[in-house]
């Protein structure tokens, strides 16, 4: 693009991206831990995620602590009577156990580039990140940071 002298070319681009997300939920003392891929991070997504982990329970309950993101607060959002929501502070991701564990796995991957989801999916990589999110290595994530 050739433009005047001093002026700055003002050029649209669309980098191609694709995403996806794992929700999750663990168990800090233990490691138990529940993971599920979702194609997008909304409110119908989450509550897909809601139901799949209150089956998982089964007779079980558990506390699941959530962040102030609108897709945890809609009012659209049945609650499983199996699962209680506890609503962090805002601007507190610290406090919730589950992002320590999406540093552990977000961290190899930083400046990485993948052709594709399913790239990423087929990697050695991502094979060893799972085997990380496995038991032996959340039991007291609690305690690491």
């Amino acid at each position: 693009m050739i433009t005047a002298s001093g002026v700055k070319p003002t050029v649209e681009v669309k980098w191609p991206r694709e995403n996806f997300w794992i929700y999750g939920a663990i168990e800090p003392l233990t490691g138990d831990h529940f993971l599920y891929e979702y194609p997008k991070l909304n409110g119908e997504c989450f509550q897909q995620f809601l139901d799949w982990l209150s089956q998982q329970l089964g007779g079980d309950y558990a506390i699941l602590q959530v962040d102030q993101a609108p897709a945890h607060t809609s009012s659209a959002i049945r609650w499983p009577e199996n699962i209680i929501p506890l609503f962090q502070p805002p601007r507190a991701p610290e406090l919730n156990p589950i992002e320590r564990l999406w540093q552990i796995l977000k961290k190899p991957l930083k400046n990485q580039l993948f052709s594709s989801l399913q790239t990423l999916r087929d990697t050695p990589l991502a094979s060893a990140l799972w085997a990380i999110a496995s038991k032996k290595y959340l039991t007291n994530l609690h305690l690491s940071r």
